[in-house]
């Protein structure tokens, strides 16, 4: 227990659960407030998960690189548990709305957006360091909410944060996204940062 503590404070876990819980309620509070619907627009959905994705990057990687590839700790298992419970941290708050005044769904759409954009998150931690890893979805999803494209299945991939819930090729990229990142993540761990950046 005493270990699982310490893992967490040095992921600075206690800090991006308490930003993704601050963005989740006040997303709901000012939808609650602006809005006569009950149902929260889809953009506004999808901006919220990346936001909530955002907020728990930080806790893909530790202060020493060195010991992030230490024998010692089977740290394929723990950074596999790790992407889990961070994709439970994004996707549990939005959910738990749908009883509410302020809905943030469809489920199929959270939970989808999530695992699709916590793994390419994941993915890019594993290959350009986690410092970096939140770019590759900010800029991947403004670029979907801003030019849909539902007509063809190459425009459905490409804007998949923004499809339907029931959109094939949408879950398909986000299954392959998740998949990918987790696998990569998983066994890669986060990027080795240059040693000015470690510095700071």
């Amino acid at each position: 227990m005493r270990w699982l503590g310490l893992y967490l404070r040095s992921r600075r876990a206690p800090a991006a659960l308490a930003a993704a819980g601050g963005c989740a309620a006040l997303s709901w509070l000012l939808w609650t407030v602006c809005s006569d619907s009950r149902d929260v627009g889809v953009p506004m959905v999808i901006l919220t998960v990346l936001l909530l994705v955002a907020a728990v990057t930080a806790t893909l990687g530790g202060p020493d690189d060195a010991l992030e590839r230490t024998g010692a700790l089977a740290w394929s298992r723990w950074r596999a548990a790790h992407l889990l419970v961070a994709l439970a941290v994004v996707a549990v708050p939005l959910l738990a709305t749908l009883s509410t005044g302020a809905r943030f769904g469809p489920a199929g759409l959270v939970v989808r957006d999530a695992a699709g954009l916590l793994g390419l998150t994941a993915l890019a931690a594993a290959t350009i360091g986690t410092a970096r890893s939140w770019l590759p979805p900010l800029g991947w999803t403004l670029a979907a909410i801003v030019f849909p494209m539902p007509e063809r299945v190459t425009g459905q991939i490409l804007t998949w944060q923004s499809q339907a819930p029931d959109n094939r090729a949408a879950g398909v990229t986000a299954l392959l996204l998740a998949a990918g990142g987790l696998a990569a993540y998983a066994v890669a761990g986060p990027a080795r940062r240059a040693p000015a950046e470690a510095a700071l």
